[in-house]
């Protein structure tokens, strides 16, 4: 860890519904420039699982380091049971660098709702999602009035009452600041100098959430141009599974106007869906570089650690299915990048098996505070220091069902015992349930979930 400063700065950059699929990650159709960059300058993790393959489980996951909840509302019942009692859970990842000397703070979409708050509109100060974790948490909704309203935005201030009548896809001529993340990241910027420019507040610990490429699908025109007529690659394994899966019915998107499933059964106008899904990665890409470029301008890019994460996955027709909510491997892997100064061979990525619960300890490491030791993850240091480290099986969860994925299988285990195990070496990969020809194997992958719980 040679080159960090005692107390750096932390900067976590969160994207929702990102895929892993970006120029760095192996992906040449995407155009992804600002993402790779900072990818060139840190380690990227190939194999990143998070925990649930939902934004509130997920995000409990990233900010607490514990496994928890399966549900968009784990961060509120965890605020709601301190409120009871204020040592019922540990501290936070924000809370634990609060305690130990950081100013803490968060913009945009961090914890499941942005803003960090909840109520009618998810404004109300009273109700915080994330109790004594942040100095200040902040959603400025602009002409989208409120953060409920911000969520699912749409160009110039639309916001989403009746799913049915909002086009889930949708390119409007303008500038980035036309969609909620474009003055979103103004508003980060504005409060990087706050925090560089007062000496009062060093060092923070600043988390930034960038709303798309989350539903519905909108983005300024002039991020699909470097799609536009292009052919992506066909989509692998598009058929929905015969057999007893994690199969849903992607209610979620088909609920946007222009995303019926029978319109999605046309080849071309589903890749038109994926045009405008790449379009707005393209316009998440830039926000990040806008404010890496702040962080430079600030004279801070030497003095921070900086990750950037996705929050789950996203399936692009794979399984027959357009969302998440499922434990397949589309729903649960997605991009991971940390880069700090001096990281030794900054751009190597790494195959290293690793999960969203170890950024906590991470970060503890890297900033040389004392180690938290109720994070349920492992530090990440030794896949700094080394590409060539290896990682460990990744856990996940959602609803009542369990996932261990290995460097060559998957096991997915239902509430009433019901197994699904794929192997990744072959062609098949999570189309054909092994369980009932690999008894052994499932016994063995099964009792390390047990271990797991316990």
């Amino acid at each position: 860890m040679a080159g960090i400063p005692a107390k750096p700065n932390v900067l976590l950059i969160c994207i929702d519904d990102l895929r892993p699929e970006l120029r760095s990650f192996g992906v040449d159709y995407i155009s992804s420039p600002h993402i790779d960059a900072l990818a060139d300058q840190g380690r990227g993790f190939r194999r990143h699982y998070v925990q649930a393959p939902t934004c509130g489980a997920s995000r409990y996951a990233l900010l607490t380091g514990q496994y928890g909840g399966s549900s968009n509302s784990a961060l509120f019942e965890r605020a709601e049971k301190l409120a009871e009692k204020p040592d019922a859970f540990p501290p936070s990842m924000p809370a634990w660098f609060r305690q130990h000397g950081y100013t803490t703070v968060s913009v945009g979409k961090v914890s499941h709702y942005p803003g960090g708050r909840g109520g009618p509109d998810w404004d109300d100060e009273a109700i915080p999602e994330m109790p004594n974790s942040w100095d200040r948490h902040i959603l400025e909704a602009g002409d989208w009035q409120h953060p409920r309203g911000w969520m699912h935005g749409l160009a110039h201030g639309e916001i989403r009452g009746d799913a049915t009548k909002m086009d889930g896809i949708q390119l409007v001529e303008g500038p980035d600041s036309i969609y909620p993340d474009g003055t979103n990241t103004e508003v980060a910027m504005a409060e990087l100098e706050r925090l560089t420019g007062d000496e009062s507040v060093k060092p923070f610990f600043m988390a930034f959430g960038i709303l798309r490429p989350h539903l519905p699908f909108g983005a300024p025109a002039k991020y699909m141009e470097p799609y536009a007529g292009v052919e992506l690659p066909a989509t692998p394994h598009p058929e929905k599974p015969g057999g007893r899966t994690t199969w849903h019915k992607s209610g979620e998107f088909y609920k946007y106007n222009l995303l019926e499933p029978e319109r999605m059964a046309d080849p071309e106008f589903a890749m038109e869906v994926r045009r405008h899904y790449a379009a707005c990665v393209s316009y998440a890409d830039a926000q990040v570089g806008r404010i890496m470029q702040r962080l430079d301008e600030l004279g801070q890019r030497e003095n921070t650690i900086v990750v950037l994460w996705g929050d789950h996955g996203w399936h692009l027709g794979e399984h027959d299915i357009w969302g998440k909510h499922a434990l397949f491997e589309e729903s649960l892997r997605s991009p991971l990048i940390i880069s700090y100064p001096g990281m030794p061979d900054p751009g190597e990525m790494t195959d290293a098996m690793v999960e969203t619960i170890d950024i906590f300890p991470t970060l503890v490491e890297l900033a040389k505070l004392p180690a938290p030791a109720h994070a349920s993850g492992v530090s990440l240091v030794p896949m700094l220091a080394s590409a060539e480290a290896s990682g460990h099986p990744a856990f996940g969860y959602f609803k009542n069902e369990r996932t261990l994925r290995t460097e060559t299988h998957r096991l997915i285990v239902h509430e009433d015992g019901y197994l699904e195990l794929y192997d990744h070496r072959t062609p098949e990969g999570e189309t054909k349930n092994l369980a009932e020809s690999q008894p052994e194997l499932a016994a063995e992958l099964l009792a390390q979930i047990e271990t797991r719980l316990r």
